[in-house]
């Protein structure tokens, strides 16, 4: 088994499935896909972040 594969957690997953049907999107667009009880923005955005940090995603700054 290859020890460099990054695994994801359940949350982290969860985030990735809407990632890949929406190709691309905003946090409030994620947001919008997620079951109830749906957590903090800050915490989706915290998610984002990670995968990032992981390489599963990139982001553009706005504004």
């Amino acid at each position: 088994m290859d020890v460099n594969v990054k695994e994801l957690t359940k949350a982290e997953e969860q985030i990735m499935q809407i990632l890949w049907e929406l190709k691309h999107a905003f946090v409030k667009d994620v947001m919008v896909k997620l079951p109830d009880p749906k957590p903090a923005t800050t915490t989706v955005s915290t998610i984002i972040r990670i995968l990032e940090g992981k390489g599963f995603v990139d982001h553009e700054a706005f504004g």
